[in-house]
């Protein structure tokens, strides 16, 4: 069956502007690329969203942060100054650097595309729907950071919650960096799960999301931080899966799973230390695949990071073959490392494991 993909040329404008680590043009790169290698046939179908209106933002960010941020973004796109307090709604991440693109505009879009892609799944007329450029992470309701200005992955739960009366949300995150603007969202939540696979925060942005950092209040025991250790590969994230994420969805019993990620842990990102090759994103698209079994196959893909141009198309081709069951071959653009073609870190990553079970015992009795 066919899946949706939720993409329009426009996504490029999400651009921070010439020599920023974000570029816009790895939207309509990768859009050529899968093309070029997947027939659309029966295989996808490309559809492009509405952008997000003021209303739709008003679900996860405050006014004056949407006010703010809009103003700022469309005066550096013409190349003007906007007075205002900057550091007060963003951090220095999200500085723009050059002319940059039409960013927020795009933001809205990426917001949106996250809305279709919601009613999509839910309303019957796809299983499964990827939205390319979604996966903000970091943006908080009134603070953007990390190169994300609205959160669509905080806005789907929402989203599902508000309209659809959804009561059990699975979040995936599996971007390099830990979701620290999502956790904080859901953090005192009991519908919305979060499991979140990323580099240990002691050695990278954004210092946040350690084993025992479980929620609070409600929410206690459904905000779950696997730190990865350095250079973790594909076998570490296997067990990963296998001991942790399935055995948990498999109690939770989601209505729908949104998983979010892109290319950072691939071993030669730019900006991570991390050592997962291509095939193991294919293998972590067929683990959401098949533990999205549970809820009649519902699941929701936000694809947007990765800092080595070179490696994004050939995993994010990778993650979305596995997540729809396409049989595409998966090829590693570059040669392994000698230093990668072991996962070096697999004894250390049963270590992190264990760590986890230790802190959840108390709320999962799977892991007991």
């Amino acid at each position: 069956m066919a899946i949706a993909i939720l993409f329009r040329e426009e996504l490029k404008e999400y651009d921070f502007g010439p020599g920023h680590s974000f570029r816009g043009d790895r939207y309509p790169i990768f859009h050529n690329f899968l093309r070029e290698y997947v027939p659309e046939d029966d295989n996808y179908r490309i559809i492009e969203a509405d952008w997000a209106s003021d209303e739709d933002l008003l679900l996860i960010c405050e006014r004056d942060y949407i006010t703010f941020t809009k103003e700022y973004y469309k005066a550096a796109n013409l190349g003007l100054d906007y007075p205002g307090p900057f550091y007060r709604f963003h951090s220095g991440d999200n500085a723009i650097v050059g002319k940059p693109g039409k960013l927020e505009e795009a933001a809205r879009l990426v917001v949106g595309q996250a809305k279709a892609a919601c009613d999509l799944v839910q309303e019957g007329r796809f299983a499964k729907a990827v939205c390319i450029g979604g996966g903000l992470h970091h943006a908080k309701p009134s603070y953007g950071e990390g190169f994300c200005l609205y959160n669509d992955v905080a806005f789907s739960a929402r989203y599902l919650a508000q309209k659809y009366k959804l009561q059990r949300i699975l979040i995936l995150d599996t971007d390099a960096h830990a979701g620290n603007g999502t956790s904080e969202y859901f953090y005192s939540e009991a519908g919305v799960l979060l499991i979140d696979i990323h580099q240990d925060p002691s050695f990278l942005y954004p210092g946040t999301g350690f084993a025992g950092q479980i929620g609070s209040g409600d929410g206690k025991g459904f905000n779950i931080n696997v730190p990865m250790p350095i250079h973790a590969g594909y076998d570490s994230y296997k067990l990963v899966f296998e001991e942790l994420v399935q055995p948990i969805a498999n109690e939770f019993r989601p209505q729908i799973i949104i998983r979010n990620g892109g290319s950072d842990p691939h071993f030669s990102d730019g900006l991570t230390n991390l050592g997962l090759p291509v095939e193991g994103f294919r293998m972590i698209g067929e683990k959401v695949r098949e533990i999205a079994e549970i809820c009649q196959g519902k699941a929701i893909d936000l694809i947007a990071s990765g800092y080595n141009r070179d490696v994004l198309p050939y995993a994010w081709l990778a993650l979305i073959s596995g997540f729809a069951g396409w049989r595409t071959p998966v090829y590693e653009p570059q040669e392994i490392p000698q230093r990668f073609s072991q996962d070096s870190s697999f004894a250390e990553t049963k270590m992190v494991i264990e760590e986890v079970k230790r802190h959840l015992t108390d709320y999962w009795r799977c892991l007991r």
